[in-house]
């Protein structure tokens, strides 16, 4: 782990690990137990991230990042990215990468040509398996697009969190329905449609929760992220919360009136009370 009584910088930091890294899922901790105290995480970013974007990846890692574009570096030869490296980071010794590591232009260099180009240690980590599959952002990224949360959260090895600005909502929640936090995604891939027993967290608090994505197919029609905080009265609304899914309890439906609605939405509440009481977030 990260030495947290000295500020790392690319000054201090002997050992890198390369990659992605969007999820900081079960495969990439492979790595990080090869950083050491004084590590950090080289991120190719392409922009695309949405399970932990930009900086959310240092969180979870405990580890800072240091993001290179991939537009700025994609045309540079294998030899001027491990030059590039060494000049950034001018006291490394080590460089830890997966066994499908590529860089260079064109990807033609690969975690052999590494080693043989680095005048460091060069670790190179096997493909970690969970329940007989290989762990990568790509197969996390889809289980959560169907909903599959709780097959999503052993993959990732906690609870799969979205960021969220609470916006305006269409106002008939608190008056009719229950109140809920509607909220504009921070550039997440979303589960699909349906009601998910959570957890909210609002500043340093965390809340059983429930959450619906989809079209409010019973009112307006329109597409709404929205979460119900369990037993709590939330006075003022904040500007920004995380929401963390545990599983999946239902999917979207369409009611005839609004009392069948706050009927299932009763139900949805009592049952992710149970499921949000259950879990022991890993936040």
């Amino acid at each position: 782990m990260p030495n947290f009584s000295t500020l790392l910088t690319k000054d201090n930091i002997t050992a890198v690990a390369i990659g992605h890294f969007d999820g900081i899922h079960k495969g990439h901790k492979e790595l990080l137990k090869h950083l050491g105290e004084y590590g950090g995480l080289v991120v190719i970013d392409k922009n695309f991230a949405n399970i932990t974007p930009r900086l959310k990846r240092a969180e979870y890692s405990n580890y800072p990042c240091f993001l290179y574009e991939f537009e700025d570096i994609k045309s540079l030869s294998g030899y001027d990215f491990i030059k590039l490296l060494k000049k950034d980071f001018k006291h490394l010794n080590k460089i830890v990468v997966g066994f499908d590591f590529r860089f260079g232009k064109d990807r033609a260099w690969n975690r052999y040509d590494l080693k043989d180009m680095f005048d460091g240690e060069v670790v190179i980590v096997d493909e970690y398996c969970f329940d007989g599959i290989g762990v990568h952002s790509s197969i996390i990224r889809e289980l959560i697009k169907k909903g599959s949360i709780q097959r999503a959260n052993m993959f990732l090895g906690r609870e799969y969190s979205i960021e969220g600005e609470v916006i305006s909502g269409q106002g008939i929640g608190s008056k009719k329905l229950v109140a809920t936090l509607n909220l504009r995604d921070l550039g997440y891939v979303l589960p699909s449609d349906g009601v998910y027993a959570t957890k909210t967290k609002i500043g340093n608090k965390i809340f059983g929760s429930v959450t619906f994505i989809g079209d409010r197919l019973s009112t307006d029609g329109k597409f709404s992220l929205e979460t119900h905080i369990i037993d709590e009265m939330i006075e003022h609304a904040p500007k920004k919360v995380s929401v963390c899914f545990i599983s999946k309890l239902r999917n979207n439906i369409k009611f005839e009136s609004l009392e069948e609605l706050k009927k299932a939405i009763q139900e949805d509440i009592n049952n992710a009370r149970i499921i949000s009481l259950a879990c022991k977030l890993s936040l």
